[in-house]
C-alpha cells in the first residue's frame, strides 16, 4: 500500500517562500553587499542627500557577526518601534575573512560609529567618510587644506567649504538653486549668508551682480576649539588647523610620554579591548599595573567628510579601529531630491554611479 505525499497548503508555501527570502537577503547581506542611504550633507557634493548606495563587504573582506542574537534585516531597533532588535547575550570575538584589498587613501568607507559605545560595535549607527589616512600616516591640516606625510594631499573634486555671502539684496532659494546650492545649503545670518560649496562655484557666486563678496569662512591658526580631538583646546587645534597626529598601526610600539598618553589614551582605553584600564595623572595602568610603552593591536584610519565645514568626523571624534570597517561605498542605484516632488525628485544622472 503505498501514500501519496501531503501536499503543502497555500499558507505554508508562502511561510516556506518567506522565511527562504529572508535567509538569502540575510546572507546576501551579510556575505557581500548591503544598501545604505546618505542621511547627511557631510559627503556633498560628492555624495548627495537621499543617495542609495550598495556597499561591498568584500572588498575589505567580509566582518563576521558579534552579535549573534538580533532579528534578521534589522539594526539597532525593530522596524517602526524603539524596541531593541538584538540581545548581546552572546558575543563573539571580531574576525574578518580575506578580501580583495585592504583600505586604500581616498577610499569612501562606510563604518561604525566609534564614539557610540552604548551599542556593540557591529551594531553601532552607519557612518560613510573619506579614508584621508591609513595606518602610519601622519595627519596635518594647514588654513583647511589637508597634509599628509608633509605633503599636500588630493582634494576630492566637489569638496566643500563654507562661505560668508555678502548680497546687495535679498537672495532666495531661487537665487541659489541656479548656483547648484539647495535649501539645506545656506541660511541668512546676521545680514549675510551662510553658504556650503564647492570653491568653483564660490568663485561663480562672486561675479554675480547680486553679490558684494564671498569670504571663505576659516578659523584661525592657534584658536584652539575643546571639541577637537585629542584635546583642541590644549594643542590649540581646531577644524581648519590641526596636527601634526599619526594614525596608529596594529604594532606600532610608543613610549608612554605625557603627550602621547594625551595623544593616544582615548584611543586605547576604548577600542584595543582592554578590561581594566586606568587613565590616572596622564598615566596609563593596565589590571593595576603603570605602562611605559604600548603597541598597537589594530589598524586605524583618519575619516573626514568631502563637506569639510559640515561633517562631524576623525577631527572631532578620532581615529576609526578596523573592527569598526563595514565596507567600501561601491555604486550608487538610485538618487532622490526631497526638495523635489513627484519624478523631479529623481536625479536620474546619478543612476549607476561609482563612488570615487
Amino acid at each position: 500500500m503505498s501514500s501519496e505525499k501531503k501536499k503543502k497548503g497555500p499558507v505554508r508555501e508562502w511561510l516556506d517562500a518567506l522565511v527562504f527570502a529572508v535567509i538569502a537577503a540575510s546572507l546576501i547581506r551579510w556575505l557581500f553587499l548591503e544598501p545604505f542611504t546618505i542621511p547627511t550633507a557631510s559627503m556633498e557634493k560628492s555624495l548627495l542627500v537621499g543617495d542609495f548606495l550598495f556597499v561591498s563587504k568584500m572588498h575589505y573582506g567580509t566582518r563576521t557577526p558579534q552579535t549573534l542574537l538580533q532579528v534578521p534585516l534589522t539594526h539597532q531597533k525593530i522596524w517602526g518601534t524603539d524596541i531593541p532588535s538584538y540581545s548581546d547575550a552572546i558575543k563573539l570575538p571580531y574576525y574578518r575573512l580575506p578580501g580583495f584589498s585592504n583600505i586604500q587613501r581616498n577610499d569612501v568607507v562606510v563604518f561604525n560609529y566609534p564614539d557610540e559605545f552604548e551599542h556593540p560595535v557591529d551594531l553601532k549607527t552607519n557612518y560613510i567618510k573619506r579614508a584621508v589616512g591609513i595606518p602610519g600616516d601622519v595627519i596635518e591640516i594647514e588654513d583647511a587644506q589637508l597634509i599628509i606625510n608633509g605633503e599636500t594631499a588630493e582634494n576630492p573634486a566637489e569638496m566643500q567649504f563654507s562661505y560668508d555671502v555678502i548680497p546687495k539684496r535679498m537672495l532666495n532659494a531661487d537665487f541659489f538653486e541656479e548656483y547648484d546650492i539647495n535649501k539645506d545649503s545656506f541660511h541668512p545670518y546676521n545680514g549675510l549668508y551662510v553658504v556650503f560649496t564647492t570653491p568653483a562655484i564660490a568663485k561663480q557666486l562672486e561675479k554675480s551682480p547680486a553679490i558684494k563678496e564671498v569670504k571663505i569662512r576659516i578659523y584661525e591658526k592657534g584658536n584652539g576649539d575643546p571639541d577637537i580631538h585629542p584635546d583642541g583646546a590644549f594643542y590649540k587645534w581646531n577644524r581648519d588647523n590641526f596636527g601634526p597626529l599619526k594614525v596608529p598601526a596594529k604594532g606600532w610600539a610608543i613610549d608612554l610620554t605625557e603627550d602621547n598618553v594625551r595623544r593616544y589614551a582615548f584611543t586605547i582605553k576604548h577600542y584595543e579591548g582592554h578590561d581594566d584600564l586606568q587613565i590616572e595623572n596622564n598615566q596609563i595602568f593596565i589590571n593595576g599595573e603603570k605602562q611605559d610603552s604600548y603597541t598597537f593591536k589594530q589598524d586605524y584610519y583618519f575619516m573626514m567628510g568631502d563637506n569639510r565645514h559640515d561633517s562631524l568626523d576623525s577631527r572631532f571624534w578620532g581615529f576609526v579601529p578596523e573592527d569598526h570597517v563595514v565596507g567600501k561605498a561601491w555604486f550608487l542605484w538610485l538618487s532622490l531630491d526631497k526638495h523635489k516632488s513627484m519624478f523631479s525628485k529623481i536625479r536620474w544622472n546619478r543612476f549607476f554611479q561609482d563612488i570615487h
